[in-house]
C-alpha cells in the first residue's frame, strides 16, 4: 500500500491562528515525512500536523542555506500553547507527547530583510494506530497451526524489528543528504568570497606597483631637470 504523502500548508498571516482558514491544505498522517522548502526574507510560513492521543511526533528542522543560517522555531499545542521556542537557530529536535488535535509549527524569518532561508524538516510520528491495522490485516491470512513452529507474535515481532530498523536507516540517511547539502552551501559560498577577496587583493596590488613605478619615474626626472 502506498504511504501518505507530506503536503504543504498555506502560510498564516496570523500568528495566532490555530485551525486552517477554509481549504487550506495539512499534513496528512504518516510515520516518516520529509520536506524541503525557501522561506523568503521577513515571511513567516506555519503547517499543521493532525495527531492522535497519545502518540509521539518527532520534529527535526536544519537551516541549509542562507546568510546566518539561522531562523525561529515555535511549536505550538491544540489549545494555542507555546510548546517550544527556538530563537535564530540553525538547526532544532524536538520530541512531544500530543493529545488529540491539530498540532502548529512554524518557521519565522521576519528578522532578515535581505536573505532567504532554505530550511529542510522531518516529521516522525509514533503510535498513530497504523501498526496495530497492520497486525489485524496479518491475522487474516494466517490460519491453521503456528507457521514454521513460530508463533504469529513472534512473526509480527520480527518484521516490526526489521521495519523499525529499516525506518531508523532511512531517516539516517536523509539527515546524512541534509548535513551534506548545507555543507556543501557553505563551502560554496566561502569559495565565492575567497575568489571575490583574491580579485580585490590583486587589483590593490596592481594599483599600488603602478603608483611605486610612476614615484620612481617622477623622483629621477626631478633630478634630471635640477642638474640642468
Amino acid at each position: 500500500s502506498s504511504r501518505p504523502r507530506l503536503l504543504l500548508l498555506l502560510p498564516l498571516g496570523c500568528f495566532a491562528m490555530l485551525l486552517p482558514p477554509p481549504g487550506a491544505a495539512e499534513f496528512s498522517p504518516s510515520l516518516d515525512s520529509d520536506f524541503t522548502f525557501t522561506l523568503p526574507a521577513g515571511r513567516k510560513e506555519c503547517f499543521y500536523q493532525p495527531m492522535r492521543k497519545e502518540a509521539s511526533l518527532e520534529l527535526e528542522y536544519q537551516v541549509l542555506d542562507g546568510a546566518g543560517l539561522d531562523v525561529d522555531f515555535h511549536l505550538l499545542s491544540p489549545k494555542g500553547e507555546t510548546l517550544v521556542f527556538d530563537e535564530r537557530k540553525s538547526d532544532g529536535v524536538h520530541t512531544v507527547e500530543t493529545e488529540d488535535g491539530d498540532y502548529m509549527f512554524c518557521f519565522d524569518n521576519t528578522f532578515s530583510t535581505i536573505s532567504e532561508k532554505v530550511i529542510f524538516f522531518e516529521l516522525i510520528l509514533d503510535n498513530m494506530g497504523e501498526e496495530g491495522e497492520d497486525q489485524e490485516d496479518w491475522k487474516k491470512y494466517v490460519t491453521g497451526t503456528d507457521l514454521l513452529d513460530m508463533k504469529l507474535e513472534d512473526i509480527l515481532e520480527s518484521i516490526n524489528s526489521v521495519k523499525a530498523r529499516l525506518s531508523k536507516s532511512v531517516q539516517i540517511q536523509t539527515l546524512l543528504r541534509a548535513f551534506e547539502a548545507r555543507d556543501r552551501n557553505i563551502q560554496e559560498s566561502n569559495f565565492d568570497r575567497v575568489n571575490f577577496w583574491s580579485m580585490v587583493n590583486l587589483g590593490v596590488m596592481v594599483v599600488v606597483s603602478a603608483v611605486q613605478v610612476y614615484m620612481l619615474k617622477s623622483l629621477f626626472e626631478d633630478k634630471r631637470k635640477s642638474r640642468t
